[in-house]
């Protein structure tokens, strides 16, 4: 399960389309619809929140915007219209390592996006979340092709 932090404008087509069906699944997680994945780590900052539910259709409402503009068909009526103004702290060395991840990924099967990508320093984040200093965060899988501090 990936649910990125950084921003949806920079996912290609496979990884935006993969992050909402893995962010519908982890609504299912924490509706108690489901047997698997109820301990993912990535579920964590999201069932820490007062309202986890709320945090994760304002997680997803950014992916489904995204997808819009793209011109992609996500049904939005597959989240809540309730939508949370709460913000999760994420990292700059999460953020960090989740840009080269996908750079990584896109090498192999978007050139196109990958050269897009290739200038940016300073990846912005999902917009639910606010940036601080730190380290990639503890409950990161690291890639062995990618270094936790790029």
């Amino acid at each position: 399960m990936r649910l990125w932090s950084i921003h949806p404008s920079y996912l290609d087509t496979k990884a935006l389309v993969a992050c909402w069906r893995e962010g519908l699944l982890a609504r299912k997680v924490l509706q108690g619809a489901t047997t698997g994945y109820r301990n993912h780590p990535q579920l964590d900052r999201f069932k820490e929140q007062v309202d986890p539910l709320g945090t994760l259709d304002t997680y997803l409402l950014a992916i489904f915007e995204e997808a819009t503009k793209r011109g992609y068909k996500f049904k939005r009526d597959k989240i809540a219209s309730r939508i949370s103004d709460h913000t999760i702290e994420i990292t700059d060395g999460q953020l960090r390592y989740e840009f080269s991840h996908l750079k990584e990924k896109l090498k192999k099967r978007d050139r196109e996006k990958y050269d897009e990508l290739t200038n940016i320093r300073s990846p912005e984040p999902h917009p639910m979340f606010h940036v601080i200093s730190g380290e990639p965060e503890k409950w990161e899988r690291f890639s062995s092709k990618i270094s936790p501090q790029e």
